[in-house]
């Protein structure tokens, strides 16, 4: 696509208002993975772990998961980390899994690694943004804590400091499909909707965004489809057409 239909493009959709701030989903889009395998090694590793630590691989795994969905259900009232914990706990847990989970974050978790597939790509396109200006957030779903979430930024071939906001579970208190989680990026950014973009390879979880007004890109290497509740992105494709998109874009005044 030329440059200037690309402009030409953007500032059509916008109203004439100039695109500021890029938002990037991680796994699937800036870290390229086949979502099943790494869901796989995870789970692995992670008993392996819990194996270790003499706790119930079966019965830890099976309530992450219950505390996995309280996340993605979670209304803003507390943190994600807060809901996960609170759920956890109610399935009669100690207090000392948080160790054990720190643990395996700060040790294990670096195995899962091979089961990503980066690309230099990645890379290219993040700091090609920022060397013209662009405010770029990290919206990765934040149902992981800072420290996975930042050792898959490394294994990504980026670093925290690229980013203006890295959301991980933490800090946010929804996830997506949630439309309030990309509210409460605008929010903590000062940002309107009109002047951002996001770049996912999730066809729920990533476009939806497009409710809110803000631009659209389907990544479809990697690309995620749940049916019926796919929702069409502004644009789309691979690595390569990517790069060529984010060169045409505006150098931020």
């Amino acid at each position: 696509m030329a440059k200037d239909a690309i402009k030409e493009m953007i500032l059509l959709k916008k109203g004439k208002k100039m695109i500021n701030t890029i938002l990037f989903d991680l796994d699937g889009t800036l870290l390229p993975m086949d979502q099943g395998e790494f869901m796989d090694s995870y789970l692995f590793h992670m008993a392996n772990h819990l194996t270790k630590a003499n706790k119930n691989p079966k019965k830890v795994i099976q309530d992450l998961f219950i505390g996995t969905e309280a996340m993605i259900k979670n209304n803003g009232t507390m943190t994600n980390e807060e809901r996960f914990f609170q759920t956890f706990f109610r399935q009669g847990h100690e207090k000392d899994m948080i160790k054990v989970f720190e643990a395996f974050y700060e040790k294990s978790f670096d195995h899962v690694r091979q089961a990503t597939k980066p690309k230099a790509e990645a890379a290219s396109i993040v700091h090609h943004l920022k060397m013209k200006g662009y405010r770029l957030i990290l919206a990765t779903n934040p149902i992981f804590p800072a420290i996975a979430t930042n050792k898959r930024i490394e294994w990504a071939g980026l670093k925290q400091a690229d980013f203006d906001l890295i959301t991980t579970m933490e800090n946010a208190g929804y996830c997506k499909p949630n439309l309030e989680y990309f509210k409460y990026i605008l929010n903590k950014t000062g940002v309107d909707a009109s002047q951002c973009m996001m770049v996912g390879n999730d066809r729920l979880e990533d476009m939806c965004a497009k409710n809110l007004g803000i631009l659209t890109y389907l990544l479809d290497d990697c690309a995620i489809s749940k049916g019926e509740q796919d929702i069409e992105p502004d644009f789309k494709g691979n690595f390569n057409q990517l790069i060529a998109f984010v060169e045409g874009l505006p150098t931020i005044p």
